[in-house]
C-alpha cells in the first residue's frame, strides 16, 4: 500500500471514487475544490486502486475512511498535536492508540433522497441576515456550548452570505434558526438550533422542512449530521424524511 498526496495527475481516480459515494466523501469534494489552500487530502492506494484517504483542513479538522489498514497506514503519516477528528466506528482503536481524546461522540449522518420528503412547515421562516448574527451566535452557544461556545458575531457575519440562513422570529425575537449550503453534489444542512425557551413547539420541524423544500428545488439530496444520544433532533429529522446513512466516531483530542 502507498501513501501518497492528492495531486493533479490523481484527481481522475480521486472524483471518480468519491463521486460513487458523496454522501460519504462530502467534506472530500467540497473542501478540495472550494477550500484547496487549507486542504490536504492523503491518498492510500492499492495498484492505482483507492483504498482510504484522509483529509486535514487547516491543520486540525481530519477525516479518515477507508479500510482499517488504510486507515492505520493514513494515521501514521498524521504529526498534528492536536486533533479534532470524525472516523469510521471501526478505525476508533487506530486513533485512541495515537491520540487522547478530551471529547468523544457517536455522530450520524442521515440522508433525504428527492421524493422522499415529509415536509411539515407550521411555522413561517424568514430568510436571516448579518443583522442577526448576534443573536444567532447567542442560540448557538446556549443549544450546543461544546460544539459552538467560541462563535462569534463577526464569524457567523463574515460567512452569511455563503449559506442560507433562515429563522423563525416571535414578537420580533429570533428564537429558531438554521442554515444550508448549497452545493453541486447535495445540500448540506449544518446548524438547527432553538432557544431553550421556545422548544418543543416544532420550529426546528418547519426550518429543517423548508430548507429540505429549498435544497430539493435545485438539487436531489439533503445531507444533516446529528449525535446519536440527540432523541429529539433524530425524531424531528426523520418526520421530515431523514434516514441513517452512516455512523462515525467523533473525537477532539491530544496526541499520547
Amino acid at each position: 500500500m502507498k501513501i501518497v498526496p492528492l495531486e493533479q495527475a490523481l484527481e481522475p481516480i480521486f472524483w471518480k471514487h468519491v463521486n460513487q459515494d458523496i454522501p460519504y466523501y462530502y467534506f472530500f469534494a467540497f473542501d478540495w475544490k472550494y477550500n484547496r489552500k487549507e486542504t490536504k487530502i492523503l491518498l492510500a492506494l492499492e495498484e492505482n486502486r483507492i483504498d482510504g484517504m484522509m483529509l486535514v483542513f487547516r491543520k486540525s479538522i481530519v477525516q479518515l475512511r477507508g479500510s482499517c489498514e488504510a486507515a492505520k497506514a493514513l494515521l501514521e503519516r498524521l504529526d498534528l498535536q492536536k486533533v479534532e477528528l470524525q472516523a469510521l466506528e471501526q478505525h476508533k482503536q487506530h486513533i485512541l492508540k495515537k491520540y487522547k481524546s478530551t471529547v468523544s461522540h457517536e455522530m450520524i449522518l442521515m440522508v433525504l433522497h428527492e421524493g422522499e420528503e415529509r415536509l411539515q412547515i407550521k411555522h413561517p421562516t424568514v430568510k436571516l441576515d448579518a443583522s442577526d448574527a448576534g443573536r444567532i451566535a447567542t442560540i448557538m452557544k446556549q443549544a450546543d456550548p461544546e460544539f459552538w461556545e467560541t462563535q462569534t458575531s463577526q464569524q457567523i457575519a463574515e460567512r452569511m452570505n455563503s449559506l442560507n440562513w433562515l429563522g423563525i422570529k416571535i414578537n420580533g425575537e429570533l428564537v429558531s434558526i438554521g442554515n444550508a449550503h448549497l452545493t453541486e453534489w447535495g445540500g448540506h444542512i449544518g446548524v438547527i438550533a432553538t432557544h431553550e425557551d421556545h422548544r418543543n413547539k416544532g420550529y426546528a420541524t418547519s426550518i429543517v422542512s423548508e430548507l429540505v423544500k429549498q435544497i430539493l428545488g435545485r438539487l436531489s439530496i439533503a445531507m444533516i449530521y446529528v449525535l446519536s444520544d440527540n432523541t429529539p433532533a433524530i425524531r424531528a429529522y426523520e418526520k421530515v424524511g431523514f434516514k441513517p446513512y452512516r455512523t462515525y466516531f467523533f473525537m477532539r483530542g491530544e496526541k499520547h
